[in-house]
């Protein structure tokens, strides 16, 4: 692969983000590495923020991807939740974009579709795709799915159009000011 670009997914969480890294070459996809963040849930809000931002951090530092691509908030009933959700997804996106990386969002719908074909698909579903689309991946965890399909989502959207274009089809990009 010696023209591949590597693409970092995040699904947010406080209790576990997902990551996912994937190599694109061509229309070739493969699988890099992927795997859990789980801050400690007995550490204050803060800290928990702080330890998700570093271990995003690390990640990038690990795999040195060029682009990023994490998923949009779900808002629930629960306007509580849904702001620390916020918060969570701000410190995830924070440590690639410190990085210089691009970091596109999608909504789970979005994902869902690149991924399964059905914006209402549900985790098994994404995570047997998942499966079939990266092999070598094994049978990730569903956060750890969940990112490998936004990154897959992200690598199809670009080859849809061209990075730093007004973005088409459900994606929001944002690019760190050099």
């Amino acid at each position: 692969m010696t023209n591949a670009i590597r693409i970092l997914g995040l699904d947010p969480g406080l209790r576990r983000t997902g990551w996912g890294v994937i190599a694109v070459d061509g229309a070739r996809l493969s699988h890099v590495a992927h795997g859990i963040i789980a801050p400690p849930a007995d550490a204050p809000f803060s800290d928990r923020l702080l330890f998700l931002f570093q271990a995003v951090a690390e990640v990038v530092a690990a795999h040195a991807p060029h682009e990023a691509a994490v998923e949009e908030t779900f808002v629930t009933a629960n306007g509580q939740s849904t702001l620390k959700l916020g918060h969570a997804r701000a410190a995830a996106m924070i440590a690639p974009a410190q990085a210089g990386l691009l970091v596109a969002e999608y909504a789970a719908t979005v994902v869902k579709k690149a991924v399964v074909g059905a914006g209402g698909a549900d985790k098994d579903q994404v995570a047997f795709m998942i499966a079939r689309i990266l092999p070598t991946a094994g049978s990730p965890t569903a956060d750890a799915a969940d990112a490998l399909a936004v990154a897959v989502a992200h690598a199809h959207a670009r080859k849809v159009r061209t990075i730093g274009a007004p973005p088409a089809g459900g994606a929001s990009q944002q690019r760190k000011a050099s």
